[in-house]
């Protein structure tokens, strides 16, 4: 235990949301020193072999764009890891970016992890930490790191709920005395919007369009309820040409695009309600629902879920970071730690 006191004076501890989308580093006494894309840049050789090129926010401007033998990928699918070997790389560079001052000794690190992840997913989540260069790991339940993060009472006997909506998971959670008491993870959030928009597009109009320019098209005009009007243009590859072509898309349009995920998200919370007990039921409808997460500022969802629901709704103040501040909270108050990580 000494010793460990010790180490903390020449390591900085970390907290890391490992996201399918974007990661997140929180270095303690710090607070967010890195927000990159959970992108890899990779160089394939006749034999196979990898050699990582680029991470991060290099690595994402490379997707769609490379040779043959270069390929971006996302090591994180769903919220688990999908490439063992390319995460490990990842999050090496992550490590030694929020490290880079104190090199004598290995960090302790808290990975947010999605809720109901298998035993398996969890030990290739701390094996990867570890081989990348963690002397301790701690592993959090992505809902929980995110109900702190938010500022909810977790540790009360009351009942809170809190929809984590990332890049790939959405997570629907009921927190009581700093446990979840109900939970339902749907692998639908920001990568199956950005996907939706992208086939609306191209059976609609047939125009291909990237991955990114869905992306730009969700975050620009994408909306869950009527009442927002706006336009943009969208370049693609047309189908039926062969060339290049640009066209105005609308905002009522992307709903329609949308409707389909979205609905997937709403029943997930509704679906979580039905299984909730009585008295923290009770507990959610005096204090409502919390939305965290990229996919929460998809324009009004909030609005969708209160008229589906009946129950009021917020967005968490940040929600792009509640998960990886919740974490970083964890790691400055050592009680809040034992109680919320897994064992």
């Amino acid at each position: 235990m000494i010793f460990n006191r010790l180490l903390g004076l020449f390591s900085n501890d970390l907290a890391i949301d490992l996201g399918t989308a974007t990661t997140l580093v929180y270095v303690k006494g710090e607070g967010i020193v890195c927000s990159e894309p959970s992108a890899v840049a990779v160089h394939r050789d006749s034999r196979g072999a990898k050699k990582v090129l680029a991470v991060g926010l290099e690595a994402k401007r490379m997707i769609g764009r490379t040779p043959g033998n270069i390929v971006a990928i996302r090591p994180i699918k769903d919220g688990v890891i999908a490439d063992f070997e390319v995460t490990e790389a990842m999050l090496r560079y992550f490590i030694r970016k929020a490290h880079k001052h104190r090199t004598l000794v290995r960090p302790r690190i808290i990975i947010c992890v999605p809720w109901g992840c298998t035993e398996v997913e969890r030990r290739a989540v701390r094996e990867s930490a570890q081989s990348a260069g963690a002397r301790e790991v701690y592993l959090i339940e992505e809902p929980l790191a995110a109900a702190i993060g938010a500022g909810l009472p977790i540790t009360e006997p009351s009942g809170n709920m809190i929809v984590d909506i990332g890049g790939g998971t959405t997570e629907v959670a009921v927190i009581s005395l700093g446990g979840i008491v109900k939970s339902h993870s749907v692998r639908v959030a920001g990568d199956k919007m950005d996907e939706a928009i992208l086939q609306y597009v191209k059976r609609k109009y047939n125009l291909l369009i990237g991955d990114m320019t869905a992306e730009y098209i969700k975050v620009t005009i994408g909306n869950a309820f009527p009442g927002f009007e706006d336009s943009v243009e969208v370049k693609g590859l047309d189908m039926v040409s062969g060339v290049p072509k640009a066209l105005t898309l609308h905002a009522d349009e992307v709903r329609e695009a949308l409707s389909e995920t979205v609905r997937v998200i709403v029943d997930a919370v509704k679906g979580v309600f039905e299984e909730t007990p009585p008295e923290l039921a009770g507990d959610i409808y005096d204090r409502g629902i919390v939305l965290a997460g990229g996919g929460s500022l998809l324009r009004s969802l909030d609005l969708l879920l209160r008229e589906e629901t009946g129950l009021p709704v917020s967005v968490a103040e940040d929600p792009l970071s509640c998960v990886v501040l919740g974490s970083g909270k964890a790691l400055d108050e050592l009680d809040l730690l034992r109680q919320v990580a897994l064992r």
